[in-house]
């Protein structure tokens, strides 16, 4: 609340609809909210700094389930700091998804007959950037619609001219630094997508291959090999075996003659080489695979590469022009021929790697490639979390963390494609090598230069914290907005980007961390816990849910299932109780509206307030309390939980029932009990706003009358705290529970009113008899009163006249059939529970099983016998 709305609230400006219509609300509540510049942050403000920099989108992507959920968590930290008085940043931005952006813009192409070869590198980027303006994006536009709380005016784009200049200038200080390089190595070549790719961009899978065992040489100069790859074959250069293998020491130093080829290749001694694995000696293809490659430097054999760049056989030959795995079957069937083949095994199921985006088998490439030399940045990155300057939730996560960081080999960092930031590295006639800045000329002239490649996507990303609040330059932005507080993300790309944002960001801003806390979610799952997909048909578009249930109800079941690095299950039905959350937030405050809650005027003292007001009051301070708590240890699930129970149960079932005979009757104690109500409602849709913001926003102006509850203030414990009247009105819940259990258990109607004695002397339940009657439909006990049950409960007693509103006889009949059911139950139960052969063989969870069984049956004995004995005599 406004210190002005604070200060002098105003009635409510308009009644509340019957029902909620959330497809009527949120979207004009939101444009309402970026008008007023609700959620943009001031660089100049003393207020302190509060940072979030949301995970880059794909400019190409839309919003799926996983957006959904981490946006709901981001805003909610944003909302409540900016509510707690910070100056809530919340930074949005797309990434500009090198690989995928080319491919989309490709298959447009296509349609027109055309490649990006025919258009040329410039004129195809050009191309991009107009997909981009046109197409690109939508996701934007989805995040207002969830009600993303980001701060428009600071929007960023990985590929914009600011984060260009912050690209270029840290890859030129690596360079110098010696942390770039170029170099032949091998890396994972996806022949759709022409392009590198990283290590943690391969996907493995379990597929169907063929094992194959041949022999390489002849006569006494026989070893046998095995692959499944032969086509690599073509491109062996060596047979390695382990030192100490005595049956091929006769062997090393000497060559043999490679299958189907006119050459010779040595067999080498590599420790390298398990002499227990297969015929204990390995085939070597530098040029085509990682293992291979390092024991080709380790022994200067040659490295020939047999496959161009989409997969094709280029070795002169008979394979020559063949795809690598037409090639594998030929190559197979000529030495089945040839008599090379000692061993076939089909179906072979091994793992092997696949492109992440196009599902291409990944082929390992030889390539001049461009290199991150990782060691001292990943270094300072483990530090960072090991001495506490960066906090990794949950702390079990950490262990992976580590894992990554303590073992990461160079980063490959060049792409070949077009669209991207181009490598800012010029070559010279006469093999000179220039590395230019952003504020350098590049070098012109005959003969010079472009490298042709870009960088990876996530080298421009991992600069995000940074870059985009202005780096390079020392903007007011980054003066007070860096470092960032928390950085939310999937735990599964802690690989891809976290770690990424760490190393560049303590590189570049001279050792202070780029976030205080990694903040790591689960994966949103189906209701099943398994992945979501298109193919299963289990892929859900949040839209959907929104358009139908509202956004808030899709924010509420995504926070409510918010446990922090485990994954969240999630079905349709869970969507459709967040919707009826909303819907009794809504009938509750309207009810409340109707009945004269109002914020006008101080609250009464203690010694004014019934036990009830007393009561509410205090397990308010607490719920203030206990989500305070959960939300700095990012617990959203349990908070979300809290204040369901706490809103649902504690104030709109109990607290609003409660007090319906108090406005009832009206006077003095019905104004009391009307401010509490809206001291209560006040607090609680504040305490709900940031994971349901746009029903809370409509409730709340309509209660106060103030500006908006984006720009309240959180509600702050007072320390109330009252012990006696929580005691007391738990008994009062106590008596009401037991007696409508009661009633359910002899079939009486909700709505049927009953004759009753209530004897309250001597308990603190005295001042509620009224409450107690209303609630429980009980009239008073009248001249012809006869109690045919009572109940003691809690100190008081209840006695029922239950004649003429139940059929007596049909009632012993149906329990009795009930006691019948939970005896033969408990006699099954007991029998294998004693039986020592059973015991010894059934699982622990067979077992526990049954003694659940057991003790649900003495249960209902107990419960149906306390009915039976309740009923009048016949």
């Amino acid at each position: 609340m406004t210190e002005n709305a604070q200060q002098q609230p105003s009635a409510p400006d308009s009644e509340l609809p019957t029902q909620y219509a959330p497809a009527d609300v949120e979207g004009p509540l939101y444009e309402r909210w970026v008008e007023r510049g609700y959620f943009e942050a001031d660089a100049k403000s003393e207020k302190p700094p509060y940072t979030i920099v949301i995970p880059p989108p794909n400019v190409t992507g839309s919003l799926h389930l996983g957006h959904a959920f981490q946006h709901t968590l981001m805003d909610a930290l944003t909302r409540r700091k900016r509510m707690q008085g910070f100056e809530s940043l919340w930074l949005p931005g797309m990434d500009h998804a090198g690989i995928a952006t080319q491919n989309v813009v490709e298959r447009e192409l296509g349609k027109e007959g055309k490649s990006r070869h025919d258009l040329g590198r410039e004129a195809f980027v050009e191309r991009v950037w107009q997909w981009k303006d046109e197409y690109g994006g939508k996701i934007l536009g989805q995040m207002r619609r969830l009600g993303d709380g980001v701060d428009w005016t600071r929007e960023r784009f990985t590929m914009d001219e600011g984060l260009s200049q912050a690209v270029q200038t840290i890859f030129k200080r690596l360079y110098d630094d010696e942390l770039i390089y170029r170099a032949e190595r091998i890396i994972n070549w996806c022949p759709r997508c022409l392009t590198a790719i990283s290590d943690i961009e391969v996907e493995y899978q379990d597929d169907d291959g063929e094992l194959v065992s041949m022999k390489y040489g002849e006569g006494d100069d026989t070893i046998v090999v095995a692959t499944t790859r032969a086509e690599t074959m073509l491109g062996d250069t060596a047979v390695a075996v382990h030192p100490d293998d005595e049956r091929y020491k006769h062997l090393v130093g000497r060559h043999i003659k490679l299958p189907l080829t006119d050459r010779t290749i040595p067999v080498v001694a590599d420790t390298h080489v398990d002499p227990e694995f297969g015929t204990g000696a390995v085939k070597v293809t530098p040029a085509h695979d990682p293992n291979d490659f390092a024991i080709g430097q380790r022994h200067d054999l040659e490295s020939l590469t047999v496959m161009d760049e989409r997969g094709v056989i280029t070795v002169h030959g008979p394979f020559e022009g063949l795809d690598r795995f037409e090639a594998r079957s030929a190559i197979v069937a000529a030495l089945r021929a040839d008599g090379r083949i000692v061993a076939e095994k089909r179906p072979y199921v091994h793992s092997v790697g696949h492109c992440s985006r196009c599902k291409t088998t990944i082929e390992p490439r030889l390539s001049m490639q461009w290199w991150v030399k990782v060691a001292p940045l990943a270094k300072a990155a483990g530090d960072a979390v090991r001495d506490g300057r960066v906090k990794i939730h949950p702390q079990e996560m950490e262990k992976r963390y580590f894992d990554w960081v303590d073992n990461l080999h160079d980063w490959c960092i060049s792409r070949q494609l077009w669209w991207g930031h181009r490598i800012p590295v010029w070559y010279g006639p006469e093999g000179e090598v220039v590395c230019v800045g952003p504020d350098e000329e590049p070098p012109t002239g005959e003969g010079w230069t472009q490298d042709s490649d870009v960088l990876d996507t996530w080298f421009s990303s991992g600069l995000w914290p940074f870059s985009t609040l202005g780096w390079p330059e020392q903007t007011p932005d980054l003066k007070k907005f860096y470092p960032t507080d928390v950085l939310l993300t999937g735990h599964d790309i802690i690989f891809f980007w976290v770690a990424r944002m760490m190393m560049f960001g303590l590189y570049a801003m001279d050792g202070e961390v780029p976030f205080k806390t990694i903040a790591l979610t689960g994966l949103v799952r189906d209701q099943f816990g398994k992945k979501m997909s298109k193919s299963s048909g289990t892929a859900v578009d949040p839209l959907d849910w929104m358009n139908a249930y509202g956004s808030d109800a899709v924010r509420f079941t995504l926070a409510r299932g918010a446990n922090p690095g485990t994954d969240v299950p999630i079905g349709e039905d869970w969507v459709q109780a967040s919707r009826n959350f909303a819907n009794k937030i809504w009938n509750a405050t309207r009810f409340a509206l109707m009945n004269g809650a109002t914020i006008e005027g101080e609250l009464p003292p203690a010694e004014r307030l019934s036990a009830t007001d007393r009561w509410i009051l205090s397990r308010l301070n607490k719920t203030i309390s206990q989500v305070d708590a959960l939300y700095d240890d990012f617990q959203f699930a349990k908070l979300s939980d809290a204040l369901y129970h706490f809103a649902w149960d504690e104030v709109f079932d109990w607290y609003v029932e409660l007090s319906k005979t108090t406005f009832m009757a009206g006077g003095e104690p019905a104004k009391v009990s009307g401010r509490v109500l809206g001291e209560v409602l006040d607090v609680t849709l504040k305490l709900l706003h940031p994971i349901v913001p746009f029903v809370t926003e409509t409730l709340w102006t309509t209660l106060t009358g103030g500006e908006s509850i984006v720009v309240a203030d959180w509600p702050k414990d007072s320390g109330f705290r009252d012990e006696a009247a929580e005691r007391e009105i738990e008994t009062l819940q106590q008596v009401i529970t037991e007696v409508r259990r009661f009633r359910a258990d002899q079939g009486l109607q909700p709505g049927q009113r009953v004759p009753a004695r209530l004897t309250l002397t001597g308990t603190a339940l005295a001042p509620h008899e009224a409450a107690i009657r209303q609630l429980l439909r009980l009239q008073p006990e009248g001249d012809t009163f006869a109690a045919t049950a009572t109940l003691p409960v809690a100190g008081a007693t209840v006695a029922l006249d239950l004649s003429g509103t139940i059929d007596v006889a049909a009632e012993r009949k149906r329990l009795a059939k009930d006691l019948a059911a939970a005896e033969k139950e408990k006699a099954q139960a007991t029998a294998k529970l004693g039986n020592e052969a059973f015991l010894a063989k059934a699982p622990d969870n067979v077992v526990d099983k049954i003694r659940g069984r057991l003790s649900k049956a003495d249960e209902d004995i107990e419960r149906i016998k306390a009915q039976l004995e309740s009923l009048p005599q016949a």
